[in-house]
């Protein structure tokens, strides 16, 4: 036995050990233990019905008995002895039975059929009636038809004997006999005693008795045959009881001279009245009696369903045992079978955890991280030790794994490349825009006309947004450079430097609360992070609103809150981008509709900056950023003006002297450091930083034009394809253009600016940087705030 299943074909083994067995277990479950359990259903539904109909059974009897006191009430005014009669026994009944209305919805809830909902309003719709009856006399064939009715809607309401769930024990043909016949007396004792009140209507009501007695008579032979003998033993004590006795008679004396019944005057009716007043509470006395052997009935009917609801439970239970054991012989020959899967199944799902694991691996690398890929994963080949379906399965899986692995070192060579890709593309971008600044500066500086001066600070301005591209460009490509020539700068200066970088920056309304100055070394980041906020609320919110930015302490850590009156984000879209600014996101799972975001989450991941955004007030987006006390100056967050290092800071940097001729209105000078952060207004120009945090001129290099500085920045750093320009203390032209162009060895020109840059960096290293002259204004930077840093 353990050799022959080796030799089975797997799909064949598949088919003996899951098929054969698992058709007959389902057939055996699905058909009995699914028509037991339905039973069972079928049988607790109809129990809770039966109880909930008790319900029913009260309000029929309170139907009754204000029916019984319309009647007396109609019969006084009609004799007319006394005055007025009282009300107050009527409304008493009309009290209990809208009570027993709302006790009616109650029991049943949601499960209130539809027609006995319709039957509850016509009971609450007698109200017309009963102001009738108590304003004068009302024949009794004009009160008895509409309480009959009301009656009888109950009852047909429930629709017990076209219930499913109650056919199939006979339940709701039981109920359904026992509450008619509960309400055909109620109905034969109102008509007897309505006829003994002697009301001019009393033949007709004694006609009524006879009827509704011959429909109390079919309902009791309908109840006794789907009854037990008990139960219909408990039935019969309605008719022999000593107020039953009281009421028999006097139907008897009804119907020996039916005419003598009904009163001729109001004094006869009177007189008639007393004496079915002295036998009233004989009608009352067997209400009580037949409502409480009714009630038992109800009882013991829903204790009878409850009864086949278990039977049916248990019976389902023993069909699922016998399946059971029947599936446990399955499993014994299972054992044989399994031998010859197990093995080589064992060893598939070993290599498939293997390679779960490899995916599980590199899932984790597709994070925005900054770790290098560690190249294609080995996967162990699949041990083949069978030579079924299974064995061929193994083969192909090894096959798979192959191919796998080739594809995803594939894969990780193409994001390698694309990545190195995007970095070159923002090398490129970054210089040429800081070459582009520089021949700005130098023509800005040469030029006095201030329409095109103006038309220059807009080229200006724009250069500066697309380095500002250029360098989320390289930040998504993995890279990340420090500026070489930077010094602590204030927080609200780095707001202005990105207020520079976007479009529409009229209409920001800075407020400074604090003068916290940041760490060289976040500067530029932070300077993106805050631009690309920016960008984003001034582009989604309308061009007529304010975008409020207000610097600010909390504790040892400063804020910068940007606040735009747009329409804002869903409170699910507000919950996805505060996951995204906290979670690992490759670029290429991000979707480009928020790109700045993807930005923001990559720097405030970087430097552990909190960044959460929320629910403008009126409507718009807050995006709040907290800077760690770690990234700022100590005790730079106290100041709620300018701080004595920034006042210093900017003590030594004085403004530019204008070009002759230039108006007395143009912009601000690039170096002029406001006193005061909270100055509101339009953002003029580009800003450079001050003299104090430009490091030592480089030897040999001529100044770009008048009113220039005598020295230049240093290089940042190489970056390939960029060429120097060398130009003298002449013409503006001269610098701005060549006069031809010029054939350079590019090899050459890279050795020198290698050499050049490694005796920078040895100088600053030993010596330390010289500052320039405050007198005269450095020369543009790539890393300086571009316009509109100042206001």
């Amino acid at each position: 036995m353990r050799g022959h299943p080796d030799r089975w074909p797997f799909r064949h083994k598949l088919n003996l050990l899951v098929g054969v067995p698992l058709t007959v277990v389902a057939a055996l479950l699905a058909y009995l233990i699914a028509e037991q359990t339905a039973q069972s259903r079928e049988a607790a539904n109809a129990a809770r019905l039966v109880r909930e109909s008790v319900e029913v059974a009260k309000l029929v009897d309170r139907l009754a008995a204000e029916h019984q006191q319309a009647v007396l009430l109609s019969v006084r005014h009609e004799a007319a002895v006394g005055g007025e009669p009282s009300t107050s026994a009527y409304r008493t009944a009309q009290e209990q039975v809208d009570t027993q209305v709302g006790r009616v919805r109650e029991a049943f809830g949601e499960r209130l059929p539809e027609t006995e909902a319709q039957a509850l309003k016509n009971v609450e719709g007698l109200a017309g009636l009963r102001d009738t009856v108590e304003d004068g006399y009302l024949p009794a064939n004009n009160i008895d038809p509409a309480y009959t009715d009301a009656a009888s809607q109950l009852i047909d309401g429930l629709a017990l004997d076209r219930n499913p769930e109650l056919a199939t024990t006979f339940t709701g043909n039981l109920l359904d006999s026992l509450l008619r016949s509960a309400a055909a007396h109620s109905e034969f004792e109102t008509a007897v005693f309505s006829a003994s009140t002697g009301d001019s209507n009393a033949l007709i009501e004694v006609i009524g008795a006879i009827g509704a007695y011959d429909e109390f008579t079919h309902q009791s032979e309908r109840f006794t045959r789907f009854a037990t003998e008990a139960q219909a033993d408990t039935f019969a004590g309605i008719r022999y009881t000593p107020a039953q006795s009281v009421i028999s008679r006097q139907f008897a004396e009804l119907q020996i001279d039916p005419g003598a019944a009904q009163a001729g005057s109001p004094a006869e009716v009177a007189e008639s009245l007393d004496r079915a007043l002295d036998s009233y509470d004989s009608y009352r006395d067997q209400a009580k009696t037949r409502l409480s052997i009714t009630t038992s009935l109800i009882d013991q009917i829903a204790d009878r369903a409850e009864d086949a609801s278990d039977t049916a439970a248990w019976r389902a239970l023993l069909l699922l045992g016998a399946a059971l054991l029947g599936f446990a012989l399955w499993l014994v020959l299972a054992v044989l079978v399994r031998r010859s899967v197990v093995r080589p199944v064992v060893a598939l799902t070993g290599a498939a955890r293997q390679v779960a694991d490899v995916a599980r691996r590199e899932l984790a690398r597709v994070a925005d991280d900054d770790a290098e890929d560690e190249g294609p994963p080995r996967l162990r080949e699949m041990p083949v030790t069978a030579r079924d379906e299974i064995g061929e399965l193994a083969e192909s899986f090894n096959e798979v794994q192959t191919t796998a692995a080739a594809l995803l070192e594939r894969q990780v060579l193409s994001r390698r490349n694309v990545a190195e890709m995007f970095g070159n593309v923002g090398r490129r971008v970054s210089n040429l825009t800081s070459r582009q600044l520089m021949l700005i500066d130098a023509v800005e500086r040469g030029e006095t006309d201030p329409a095109l001066l103006e038309r220059l600070y807009s080229i200006d301005h724009i250069a500066v947004r697309l380095r500002r591209n250029a360098d989320s460009l390289m930040l998504l490509a993995g890279i990340h450079e420090a500026a070489l020539d930077a010094g602590p700068t204030s927080l609200t200066n780095v707001v202005r430097a990105a207020l520079g970088q976007i479009e529409g920056f009229q209409r920001v309304e800075l407020r400074a609360r604090s003068e916290a100055v940041l760490e060289p070394e976040v500067i530029g980041d932070l300077t993106l992070m805050v631009a690309e906020l920016l960008e984003n609320a001034v582009s989604f919110s309308p061009a007529d609103s304010p975008v409020e930015v207000t610097v600010a302490a909390d504790g040892d850590d400063a804020v910068v809150v940007v606040s735009d009156h747009g329409l804002g984000m869903s409170a699910e879209r507000l919950a996805e981008e505060n996951a995204r600014l906290i979670r690992r996101e490759r670029l290429d799972l991000v979707p480009t509709k928020v790109l700045g975001l993807f930005v923001v989450g990559t720097l405030a991941r970087r430097w552990k900056i909190a960044v959460t955004l929320s629910r403008t007030p009126g409507g718009g987006v807050t995006a709040e950023v907290t800077i760690p006390s770690a990234r700022l100056v100590t005790g730079s967050t106290t100041a709620t003006t300018s701080t004595p290092a920034l006042t210093a800071l900017a003590g030594t940097a004085k403004p530019a002297p204008e070009p002759s001729g230039a108006p007395a209105t143009g912009p601000v000078p690039a170096d002029a450091v406001p006193a005061d952060p909270d100055a509101s207004g339009p953002l003029p120009r580009r800003a450079r930083r001050p003299a104090a945090t430009v490091p030592a001129p480089r030897s040999g290099e001529a100044p770009a034009g008048p009113g220039a500085p005598s020295s230049a920045r240093p290089l940042r750093r190489r970056v390939r394809g960029a060429t120097l320009r060398k130009g003298g203390a002449g013409d503006d032209r001269a610098a701005v253009v060549p006069d031809r162009p010029r054939v350079v060895d590019a090899d050459a020109v890279r050795d020198e600016l290698d050499a050049f840059e490694a005796a920078v960096e040895r100088a600053h290293r030993e010596s330390g940087a010289v500052p320039v002259p405050a007198q005269n204004p450095p020369a543009q930077d790539q890393n300086d705030p571009p316009e509109g840093a100042e206001q």
